[in-house]
Parts: C-alpha cells; sequence; structure tokens
C-alpha cells in the first residue's frame, strides 16, 4: 500500500509539476531584450572580467540582445549571433535597429504605398521611436524619420 502512495506522488509530480515548472521557465524565456551601445566604443570580452581575453569593439548606437545579466556584466549577442561579455555600464535602454536588408526602403507612413523617405543600406543603425504592428518609426542620424518594416532590421 506504500509503495502505490509513492508511485502516485511521483505520477503526480511527472504529470503536474514538471509541466508546470517548464511552462514559467518558457514564459521568461521567451522575453528577449535588447539594449544599445552608449559608448563611444565598448570592448567586448569572452569572459565577465576585464583580465579576460578581447573579443571586439562595438560602437555607439549598436543594438545587442541581452543573453545573461550579471552585476556589472551581460552577455550579449550581436547581429551576427556571436556572443560575448560587456561591462553594464556601456549599455543604455536606448533602442535601436541595424539593417539587415542589402537596402531598405524607409517610408513616410506605416504602409507600403507611402512614399520613400529615404533609403538605408546593409548595417546602417537607425534610432527606434515607436513600434506599429509590423513598422518601426525610426530615426536616421541624420534626422530624417520614416517607417521601416521590422523583417528588415536587426534588434527588435
Amino acid at each position: 500500500m506504500k509503495a502505490a502512495r509513492v508511485d502516485s506522488m511521483r505520477l503526480l509530480v511527472a504529470v503536474v509539476a514538471v509541466p508546470l515548472l517548464l511552462f514559467v521557465f518558457c514564459l521568461d524565456a521567451g522575453a528577449v531584450e535588447y539594449r544599445s551601445i552608449a559608448s563611444a566604443a565598448a570592448i567586448l570580452y569572452d569572459a565577465p572580467s576585464t583580465k579576460s581575453r578581447k573579443s571586439f569593439i562595438l560602437n555607439r548606437g549598436y543594438p545587442v540582445e541581452i543573453v545573461v545579466s550579471l552585476d556589472a556584466w551581460l552577455k550579449v549577442r550581436d547581429a551576427a549571433g556571436e556572443l560575448a561579455w560587456l561591462e553594464a555600464k556601456n549599455v543604455s535602454t536606448q533602442r535601436t535597429v541595424m539593417v539587415k536588408a542589402a537596402r531598405a526602403d524607409v517610408r513616410r507612413a506605416p504602409e507600403e504605398t507611402a512614399a520613400i523617405a529615404f533609403q538605408a543600406d546593409h548595417d546602417v543603425v537607425l534610432e527606434v521611436l515607436q513600434i506599429t504592428d509590423n513598422w518601426a518609426h525610426v530615426k536616421h542620424r541624420d534626422g530624417t524619420t520614416g517607417y521601416i518594416r521590422i523583417t528588415q532590421v536587426w534588434g527588435l
């Protein structure tokens, strides 16, 4: 009788508790956070220490995806998919995106038929002003604004 009770408890844990924990974990794992480089040049490292090997440098405005946050360090992913560690003091909450298309049309309104405000080449960084449906209202560093399809940029 005692063995049957233990088996029942194991079954209850397997059927109810484990899927519930996985569901909660997946909710948190699905949240993607992007920030941008705040300093003129930020050094990225292969470990969370300034004594570790320097991997590469990112310029101001470059968007990064936050993968892990540890005290004063962030593990980030860049547009090429590379992972590295960055001092948290080098990032801003300002949202930017990077054009991933060879050349993207930035329109005057969030419509495919709207006039073109300007064109942005591959790897151009744009400041995000607002997200509307499948469009991002963006600002070029020269001050020109417009709307770009979110499928044409990285960082959202």
